[in-house]
């Protein structure tokens, strides 16, 4: 298909119908991903100057007075604004959570350690004190004196044998006590400092937690001044904008190099992805009724038999990267400069993802947001 022909295709609209099940990338025509109250992303996706806000402004203005269309845009750049703070606020909540859990197990690790080498050393000790007391009662004479006296001189010798192996036991005894208690200096001074990252950590969360918050309450303030028609004007303008930013995504001919097939597991942590289609988003939350976007990636792949990291920051540091041209069905899409945001890849240039709060799992273009990479769970 020429490129003035997609984009004559993709401007008439064709919408992403939300409950469609999963198949593999076909012969149609790919979808624009338009969803409602899909969110518009601060820059272009290809780095491009013009990032689709422009002309969706101008479609928006057309029925209405060029100021109101202007300030309608100034107002929905705001509110993109403060819901993106909040995401990247949640992914670090959400991370912060992580490392808090991590230094948690640890510390109950090392309290096991330290319990189970305390009684170790308990129980040295009293052998150590049983041979010493044994050695006492057995030397009250020299061993010439006690040879001169002994009325089985074989026997004594054989028991001074014994000493003698007695004696290089107490010092095996005397090197574990010694190992024992090195130990548990040592459990106790990691115990100390993963303590201290834990308390470090629920800091990190609560300044987190506040960050998100405050920036949702600006945005909600923002939005409650809106009489209903312009919440209407407002919601249509991100869906324009979006379906823009997809049409120009697939104006690059990248859908018609992206031809991978999912495999057994990437087809099920689809379905589970769109299983959970219409469910609300909610910051920090990982199902089974509510999730974040990392929240719902997690979950997916988890169904299929895979753990991956918490959040989409991790996910994209430490997962396997593929080509956007070498993507499949189940793979992870990681959005925005900061890795804040990640959907996944269903097929037919269309991904699935929790968008922000105020919003429902759904479909969208995989264009329709500021791409930063691929990432690959089942590599």
């Amino acid at each position: 298909m020429s490129v003035c022909a997609l984009l004559c295709a993709q401007l008439g609209l064709l919408t992403v119908v939300a409950g469609t099940a999963y198949a593999e990338p076909g012969p149609g025509g790919p979808g624009t991903g338009s969803e409602s109250g899909v969110r518009a992303p601060a820059g272009p996706p290809d780095g491009g100057p013009d990032d689709g806000t422009e002309a969706a402004a101008g479609e928006a203005g057309a029925a209405e007075d060029p100021e109101s269309a202007a300030r309608l845009e100034e107002l929905r750049g705001r509110i993109e604004a403060l819901h993106d703070r909040a995401e990247s606020a949640t992914e670090k909540y959400n991370a912060a959570g992580e490392r808090a859990e991590r230094q948690r197990s640890e510390i109950v690790r090392l309290a096991q350690a330290i319990v189970r080498t305390r009684s170790q050393k308990e129980t040295l000790a009293d052998r150590m004190g049983a041979m010493a007391r044994a050695q006492y009662r057995g030397s009250g004479l020299p061993p010439g004196a006690r040879l001169v006296l002994e009325d089985d001189p074989e026997a004594f010798l054989r028991d001074l044998g014994l000493l003698g192996k007695g004696d290089e036991a107490a010092g095996r005894l005397i090197g574990k006590l010694r190992r024992a208690e090195k130990d548990l200096d040592a459990y106790a001074e990691e115990a100390t400092g993963r303590w201290a990252k834990l308390e470090a950590d629920r800091k990190r969360k609560a300044a987190a937690k506040k960050s998100v918050e405050t920036e949702l309450a600006k945005a909600e303030k923002l939005e409650s001044r809106l009489a209903a028609g312009e919440r209407e004007r407002l919601r249509r303008l991100e869906e324009r904008t979006a379906r823009l930013r997809q049409t120009r995504w697939l104006a690059t001919g990248v859908l018609e190099e992206i031809d991978g097939r999912a495999s057994e597991r990437g087809k099920k942590a689809v379905a589970y992805a769109m299983a959970q289609l219409g469910k609300d988003y909610e910051w920090g939350a990982e199902g089974p009724d509510t999730f974040d976007c990392s929240g719902l990636t997690l979950r997916a792949w988890e169904a299929a038999g895979i753990t991956v990291p918490r959040t989409s920051q991790e996910q994209w540091k430490r997962l396997r990267r593929v080509e956007i041209t070498g993507m499949r069905p189940g793979d992870l899409i990681v959005y925005k400069a900061d890795a804040s945001h990640v959907g996944m890849y269903v097929g037919d240039g269309v991904m699935v993802h929790a968008p922000r709060t105020g919003r429902q799992i759904t479909t969208a273009g995989a264009g329709s947001l500021p791409i930063l990479g691929v990432v690959r769970p089942d590599a």
